[in-house]
Parts: C-alpha cells; structure tokens; sequence
C-alpha cells in the first residue's frame, strides 16, 4: 500500500511543480522583456531535464553505456509523443499562436548531428564536445534574439506577455521557480521508484523496468510542466519546454556524460531507436510550418504511436 501512495504523492509533487514552474517562467518572461518562448527553451526545458541529466551521469560513472544513451534517446521520443501527445487531449495547444520554426529547425539539425556522430560507434570526448559546441551555439543565438526582442519592446512594437502579472514581485517569481526546478526532479524520482517497487512486486522483469518506467519516468517532468502550460494556454512554453529539453537532451546531456567516461553505441539505436527519435521530431512539422493546433485527435495519434512503439521495444 504504500508504494501506491508514493507513487500518487509523486505525481501530485510533479503536477504541482510543473504549475509553479510555468508560473514562474512566464512572469520572468515578462519582467525581462524576452519571449516565454525563450525561458521555456532555457530555465524550464534544462530544469525539467535533471532526471536525465542525472540518471546519464550515473550510468556513465557505472559504465552502463546503453542506460546513459538509451535515456536520452528514449526520452527525446517520449517528449514529443507522448509530453504533447497527453496534454493535447486534455487541452488544445495552440501552437498556430506561436513561432517555433528557428528553433525547430535546430532542433532536427541537433538530431542530424547526433546521429552522425553516433555512426562513429562511440562518443567520446572529442564528440562530447563537438555537442557542447552546438549547444553553445544555439544559446548565442538564442541571448542575440532577446536583446532584439527587448530593443523592439523598447520602441513600442511588442505587447507584454498574455496571462503574466506585471506586479508579481521578484521574490514570488524566484520563489515560484525554485521550487518548480527542485520539486520537479523529486517528484519522478519518488515516483519512478515506488513504480519499480510495485512491477517487481507483480514479476515484470528489470528489462521492461528500464524500457519503459525509465524513458517515460524521467519524461515526467516535461509531461507535468506541457499539462500545465497547455491548461493556461501557454502554447509558446509547452512547446518551448518540449524542444529546449529535446536539444538539451541531445548537447548537454551526452555531452557532458561523455566527459565522464566515453559512450559506446549499441548497433540497434543505429538501426531503430535513433531513427524513431527523428521521425518523431519531423511529426512537429505541420504544427510549426503549416500553422496547426495540436488538437485532441492530434493528441490520441501521437500517444498511440508512442505505445505502439514501447510495444515493438518490448516484444
């Protein structure tokens, strides 16, 4: 009984974080005049990527090179099908309201690169740093996009932030973030856990354990804060959070899980999983090109895909 509880506890921790984290980055938005676009790519797509962050980390110092790539490359598929998939179906993501084609572009740009790189059978240091290179990069290009934006809300030309409270006081907006990024990690790992406890209790192997409560465990985060930002019609910090933590994923993650010990790749993400995570990414593209909302029906196609492809993983 009480893993079950720990395991609601869990989700009530990360839906709650996930809100305040919203709350938080789309008044910070406002008070230092940039997009909500912008924080959802930086301080909430990198807050809501610790789990993988710290779960690639560890299996790098364990030398669990197949736990350290297959969380990132996993979770990076979960984030697209399944952390807009559900929200979808709760609310419409307005994503025709929002311009994400630059960084969606760099987006699959990331993933191009990072299979390229994964054809050479190992990442090592050397191709660690090459993706920190590019995250750098995207984040130049990302500071030089909001001194633009600040220069063109200093002469008049953008309205402030729909939904945000200009009056907010700057101890409620770090209070708010703070404990989004800290709750957020907490809440799936507490969850996670408990999960694991209950599958060994009910004799599902180790194996699909790590297949499925892993990628879509650490996935969690990204799935709580898209709810919330999809709720309050936030459309520019869900799918801000869902890309930003996608390139995180890609550049930061295996980038500096690689400086930690080289990460060698089994031949099957070359031959399945990697090319799922793409053709995943390019599903965004009506969305971001073609102007559409991420409807309900939209939401039941992306969740589908995601189990059929956790069903092809496991048989």
């Amino acid at each position: 009984m009480i893993p079950w509880l720990l395991v609601v506890l869990g989700l009530a921790i990360l839906l709650l974080a996930g809100d305040s984290l919203v709350r938080g980055a789309v008044n910070l938005s406002l008070r230092l005049g940039v997009p909500a676009m912008v924080v959802g790519l930086t301080i909430v797509a990198f807050g809501t990527s610790a789990p993988e962050l710290l779960i690639s980390i560890s299996a790098a110092l364990r030398n669990l090179p197949g736990l350290a790539l297959g969380n990132v490359v996993g979770s990076n598929t979960a984030n697209i099908l399944l952390v807009l998939g559900i929200p979808a179906i709760l609310a419409t993501i307005h994503s025709s309201e929002c311009d994400t084609r630059k960084t969606f572009v760099q987006m699959i740009a990331v993933s191009l690169l990072f299979i390229a790189l994964a054809f050479t059978g190992e990442f090592s240091a050397l191709e660690g740093l090459v993706l920190l290179a590019a995250l750098a990069l995207i984040l130049g290009d990302q500071f030089r996009d909001v001194r633009a934006h600040k220069r063109a809300r200093a002469n008049g030309e953008i309205e402030g932030l729909e939904g945000a409270d200009p009056n907010i006081p700057w101890w409620r907006i770090i209070l708010f973030l703070a404990l989004g990024l800290v709750g957020l990690p907490v809440g799936a790992d507490l969850l996670v856990d408990n999960a694991s406890i209950i599958a060994r209790t009910y004799g599902v192997s180790d194996t699909a354990i790590g297949l499925t409560l892993v990628a879509v465990g650490t996935s969690l985060p990204e799935l709580a804060t898209t709810v919330m930002a999809a709720l309050r019609r936030q459309a520019d910090v869900a799918l801000g959070n869902v890309i930003g933590s996608n390139l995180f994923n890609l550049l930061a993650i295996i980038g500096i899980a690689t400086l930690i010990r080289p990460i060698a790749v089994d031949p099957q993400f070359l031959k399945f999983d990697l090319w799922v995570m793409l053709a995943a990414s390019l599903m965004l593209f009506p969305f971001v090109f073609l102007n559409r909302n991420i409807t309900r029906l939209w939401g039941f196609v992306l969740t589908g895909l995601y189990l059929a492809y956790i069903v092809v993983v496991l048989f």
